[in-house]
């Protein structure tokens, strides 16, 4: 896709992992076509920026070269612990597979928008309930086995529940609800599918089917035909008008962004954390974004210490399997001089920012660093009730949803927007340079005025807009 600094390459390995000679590759690739930064997303896509589209395709020859073998279908996403975590409940793996495998022979890939998406979350230590998704398959424990929660259109907290079934009826559910979903055009989600539709397909298992698959390849003109012969798909659901019914929109993935919806804590990916054998280490990227010589210097010391793969994880962090507890402890104090978040409670896991200038050509503001200021000043202050959003213009793509501060750089410096998206209208400004002072007239503030076991962000609401606009406008 075409960002402010040029194409941006995003890519999910088929294995779900990468050797560490095949990350340092890509690194090197980075350094040769793009503009030297690498990302890992929220959603755990790696991507690399700064490319053009001669050296796009120079990226593409290297990274077949390599070996990597990566992902252009429909998203179903998997936890990065899918399989070796002896917490979860199942392995997500084989029903992802299946899910795949329908998307595939349906015909849907082309018919779907490309951030139309699919999560099949076994549970365990790292689950993926705030990640947003059209189609959410949750395995849960029942009487007759391992279930599987099927809901649509957000995360786990605002995603609508449709119903709880084997393996085999909710792939069936997955696959009828992107068909509806296709019907509509590429530009449509499964929240624009009617109360009909999504009764329907709440319904679709008591109809038991033998499988979905013969039944979804041919048009919707045909289906309807067969319903009068007792299809198990209601004639009255297929081509509703969205009007009926409309569900919360899914946020869009961007580089950095952070997650909307559910507010409960939930297992970070960082640190050390048990495998059904051995251990797995969770090293973060700071707002998403590193130097691809960094990756590389610290993909280099994994390899040395006996690193077997490396997972991209949800949160925007790396996985390295196979280390010793030694070789954890030494790789850790490698990446923190390096510069990667090593710690779940690092202020910077805190803040959503994206490249800015002068990285972007798009920016207004020098976004991470700002960030870095902010986290370094005020760490006590950034807790989990706090989403402060750093955005280089107006398009917010690290953060698309509404935060309790953002600083948004445009032509007349670095706005502030309380509780609202990089998108409304600042309530103050400050020179782009200076926004870091004014963020720390409001956290002085807080400390002064918080009341015992208040939250940062009950605290802010009580100071009200007007009172932290003004607190940010101070000194100038």
């Amino acid at each position: 896709m075409r960002t402010g600094d040029g194409l941006l390459v995003r890519l999910n390995p088929v294995a779900g992992g990468l050797v560490p000679m095949s990350l340092i590759g890509l690194g090197e690739s980075a350094l040769r076509h793009g503009n030297g930064i690498m990302e890992v997303t929220a959603r755990g896509s790696l991507q690399i920026r700064g490319l053009t589209t001669e050296s796009a395709r120079l990226l593409a020859a290297e990274v077949d070269a390599l070996g990597i073998d990566v992902r252009s279908s429909v998203p179903v996403e998997i936890g990065p612990l899918a399989g070796i975590d002896p917490e979860e409940i199942a392995d997500p793996r084989p029903l992802a597979e299946r899910i795949r495998a329908a998307i595939e022979e349906a015909g849907l890939t082309a018919r779907l928008g490309p951030k139309v998406s699919v999560v099949v979350d076994g549970g365990g230590q790292l689950t993926m309930d705030l990640l947003t998704a059209d189609v959410r398959l949750k395995a849960v424990r029942a009487d007759a086995g391992v279930q599987w929660s099927v809901s649509v259109a957000g995360d786990a907290h605002s995603a609508k529940p449709l119903a709880t079934v084997d393996a085999e009826a909710a792939r069936d559910i997955a696959v009828a609800a992107l068909r509806m979903v296709a019907e509509k055009g590429r530009e449509a989600h499964t929240r624009d599918l009617s109360e009909r539709q999504l009764a329907s397909l709440a319904g679709w298992h008591s109809f038991a089917p033998p499988s979905v698959l013969p039944d979804i390849s041919p048009p919707w003109g045909e289906i309807r035909s067969r319903s009068a012969a007792n299809s198990h798909v209601p004639t009255s659901a297929i081509g509703e008008s969205a009007r009926a019914g409309l569900i919360s929109p899914l946020e869009g993935e961007m580089s950095g962004r952070t997650e909307g919806g559910a507010v409960e804590r939930h297992r970070s990916p960082i640190g050390l954390l048990n495998l059904t054998e051995g251990h797995a280490l969770g090293i973060a990227l700071p707002f998403g974004s590193m130097p691809a010589q960094n990756l590389i210097d610290l993909a280099s010391e994994a390899a040395n210490l006996g690193a077997t793969e490396i997972r991209l994880a949800s949160g925007r962090a790396l996985l390295f399997l196979g280390l010793t507890p030694s070789a954890a402890s030494t790789l850790q104090a490698c990446a923190v001089a390096l510069g990667f978040v090593t710690s779940p409670t690092d202020p910077r896991t805190r803040i959503a920012a994206c490249p800015g200038t002068p990285a972007c050509a798009s920016g207004h503001i020098p976004t991470r660093a700002i960030a870095e200021t902010i986290a370094k000043q005020n760490p006590d202050l950034l807790d989990a009730s706090l989403t402060l959003h750093i955005s280089g213009c107006t398009k917010g793509c690290a953060h698309p949803g509404a935060a309790a501060l953002t600083l948004v750089g445009d032509e007349n410096g670095a706005g502030l927007v309380v509780d609202g998206t990089a998108k409304a209208l600042p309530a103050a400004y400050r020179p782009g340079y200076d926004a870091a002072r004014g963020v720390a007239g409001i956290f002085a503030a807080l400390r002064a005025q918080s009341h015992q076991g208040e939250t940062v962000a009950a605290c802010l609401k009580r100071l009200g807009a007007a009172g932290i606009a003004e607190l940010y406008r101070r000194n100038q």
